[in-house]
């Protein structure tokens, strides 16, 4: 479907693949809010759980069906994606309604607000509705996939709330954490009074204790933690991210054109020379062990046994990559005494100048950590970006680095790393 087919507000089309990439895009411009896709499964109109609820801080539903990739950043805007499998959603679903929120801003200031729906398989676009109203808003549900007499279809939807992610979330039955606001207490409802024939009146006894209140369920936390020079530092633990796996992205552009070959926006092929930027960790377990984690001679690492650390296959095209992604078991975390997340130029640039990057650390539980690095003024092809550290306390820190190192004459990357660092480790000429 080309562009002459974009979508009017309230229309509807067939979605016949078995799985959809849902794309929201936008431009990117100085004092526009970001935007965070996310996606509600819906059962007769409301989610059952919490866990219906899939955006960044809960990036994957517990049946696979559907899944948040997060932004990168394209030719012309930005984009944020989630990726739904139909073969793998509950059959109680009919309903996966596709939202956006501005964070720092309303939606009357971002401009190019589009969705589209692409068949994961062949890339084929399916659908496309591009939002152009917005004024005061802050969370949108721009469509919906819905099933209907056994197939899924989408609707372009285009409705705007003023209450942020929030209010949308809890519209369609989401407890949200936000401390700050608490709701009034509801009065208990009254006894029905049942319909039963009368009975001689027994003997005054002791009133029954009330039944205990019910456990209330975990509410979603809505909340990011960005850090900074002057708040560098949180702690998984009090974030209650220290279960599960950490994810950790790193995603970039390429801000001015490097001489000999065309640069693109993204973690994209360029036309002469290959942009590739590799995302490692060194590790020290508490048996003393160290490590690292790279896709330089394929030390992919593992998320079930030591090192507890498992770096994504090394896709240079970046054509369907969001960016470099490692994985780090916090189930282990008693194993873990550091662990140094960093990046290294492969090939086709000389240092990090120009590059504007992003790193997000995704807890399964917990909020997500983001933070940006800052402009590179020297000849660095080796950025520490952020330190884990467990302090023997049980405390679970993520220290923000973003520390660009200069390696001298003939010494490698890792080398480089491994001496400000202290790590102590012995290295070999290694290729992927």
């Amino acid at each position: 479907m080309g562009a002459s087919m974009t979508m009017q507000k309230g229309t509807n089309v067939a979605v016949p693949a078995r799985s959809v990439r849902v794309e929201l895009g936008w431009r990117s411009s100085p004092g526009a809010p970001d935007v965070d896709a996310s996606a509600l499964l819906l059962v007769s109109g409301k989610v059952r759980d919490d866990a219906d609820f899939v955006f960044y801080n809960q990036p994957e539903h517990r049946s696979g069906a559907v899944r948040h990739e997060g932004k990168r950043t394209g030719s012309g805007g930005v984009t944020d994606t989630l990726v739904v499998d139909f073969g793998r959603m509950e059959g109680s679903v009919d309903r996966v309604v596709v939202a956006a929120s501005a964070d720092g801003g309303t939606f009357g200031r971002v401009t190019g607000l589009y969705v589209r729906v692409l068949d994961q398989a062949g890339g084929a676009e399916i659908a496309r509705f591009e939002s152009a109203d917005a004024t005061v808003e802050t969370a949108f549900i721009l469509g919906e996939l819905y099933l209907r007499q056994g197939a899924w279809k989408f609707r372009a939807v285009g409705q705007g709330y003023d209450t942020g992610l929030e209010g949308l979330a809890t519209d369609f039955g989401i407890s949200v954490d936000e401390p700050q606001r608490s709701a009034p207490p509801r009065p208990a409802p009254s006894a029905p009074q049942p319909r039963v024939a009368p009975r001689p009146a027994p003997a005054a006894s002791a009133p029954q204790p009330p039944a205990p209140p019910a456990p209330p369920a975990r509410p979603v936390r809505l909340t990011k933690v960005t850090l900074t020079k002057e708040a560098p530092s949180v702690s998984l633990t009090k974030q209650g991210g220290t279960t599960g796996t950490l994810r950790v992205n790193l995603n970039w552009e390429v801000r001015k054109q490097f001489k000999g070959w065309g640069a693109k926006l993204g973690r994209a092929v360029a036309v002469h020379a290959d942009l590739d930027l590799d995302l490692c960790a060194l590790y020290e377990l508490t048996d003393g062990r160290k490590g690292v984690v790279q896709a330089l001679g394929n030390a992919f690492g593992a998320l079930d046994r030591p090192p507890y650390i498992h770096l994504d296959g090394d896709d240079r095209t970046g054509a369907v990559s969001t960016g470099e992604n490692l994985t780090v078991n916090l189930d282990h975390r008693e194993r873990l005494r550091r662990v140094l997340i960093f990046v290294t130029i492969y090939e086709g640039a000389r240092s990090f100048a120009d590059l504007h990057a992003t790193v997000t650390l995704q807890p399964q539980n917990g909020a997500a950590i983001d933070f940006s690095l800052d402009e590179c003024t020297v000849p660095s092809t080796v950025c520490a970006l952020a330190l884990i550290t467990n302090n023997g306390t049980g405390e679970l820190m993520v220290q923000r680095e973003a520390r660009y190192l200069v390696p001298q004459r003939g010494v490698s990357p890792q080398r480089t790393i491994d001496a400000a660092y202290g790590w102590g480790m012995n290295w070999t000429p290694g290729r992927k």
